[in-house]
């Protein structure tokens, strides 16, 4: 674990590791990790926001499990503690999904949440 690591208060399940290696793999310049937050957007107050991190910030909590790197910013990491991100790929869609047991309720769209 690297000096900023934390004990996985987020779970990775392995549709979800595996996809963020493929993620990576295919990016075609290295990445420390992925970078998983929330941002102000939706009707209903947040969204999840996914990207690559290509230098980690200094105040970045970082989750490793199995063999990949989450990066959290701490103020994203009050919203989705004790979380689950996924993959999921099926007919009409595919994306990573998260079971945030802080969620109070949702947008129509799934798109944004509320804690």
């Amino acid at each position: 674990m690297t000096e900023n690591s934390i004990t996985p208060t987020i779970t990775i399940t392995d549709a979800a590791a595996a996809r963020i290696r493929d993620l990576l793999a295919r990016r075609g310049r290295p990445s420390a990790g992925i970078r998983l937050g929330t941002r102000t957007q939706g009707c209903s107050g947040l969204s999840y926001a996914v990207d690559y991190v290509d230098e980690p910030r200094p105040d970045d909590q970082v989750i490793e499990d199995k063999g990949v790197r989450l990066y959290i910013d701490r103020a994203s990491l009050a919203y989705i503690a004790g979380s689950e991100m996924d993959y999921v790929e099926d007919k009409f869609t595919s994306g990573f999904t998260f079971n945030n047991p802080n969620e109070t309720g949702r947008c129509g769209c799934g798109e944004s949440f509320t804690v």
